[in-house]
């Protein structure tokens, strides 16, 4: 079973796949925002058909307090319009610190400032879906 993870931003959507199994998750592209949400959808249901993905997992980025601030309320908007166009199940995950985590991530292999830029929002994606998947296998 193929799940997609996604850490969707005001400008750029990381994507992330596990492997057929469900087991592990990997960094699969990070896509630039179109001017139109229906843009975005688009191209995500593109991929999604490539990689017969079954489940979707997308972080919700809550406040530390547990609130959902302006961030989340976008992200809830995007995520109504995806229910309304995707057959698969849509799935919300805390994300709170994953964008944090990946950038330690990327620190310790010692990636430049512009190379970090380039890949944080696909690593925070691998953290939203293997943090998702490692809760499915308890």
């Amino acid at each position: 079973m193929r799940l997609m993870g996604l850490d969707i931003g005001d400008k750029t959507i990381g994507v992330a796949l596990s492997d057929p199994l469900g087991w592990t998750a990997q960094g699969l592209t990070t896509l630039r925002r179109g001017e139109e949400v229906v843009e975005d959808i688009t191209r995500l249901r593109g991929l999604i058909s490539d990689y017969q993905v079954e489940e979707v997992v997308v972080g919700l980025p809550k406040n530390m307090d547990g609130s959902l601030g302006p961030q989340a309320q976008k992200v809830l908007e995007f995520v109504s319009l995806l229910r309304e166009t995707l057959p698969q199940p849509i799935h919300l995950w805390d994300e709170r610190l994953s964008t944090v985590a990946a950038e330690r991530v990327l620190l310790d292999a010692d990636l430049s400032r512009r190379r970090r830029k380039q890949v944080i929002d696909k690593m925070a994606a691998v953290m939203i879906l293997q943090g998702f998947l490692d809760s499915r296998g308890r």
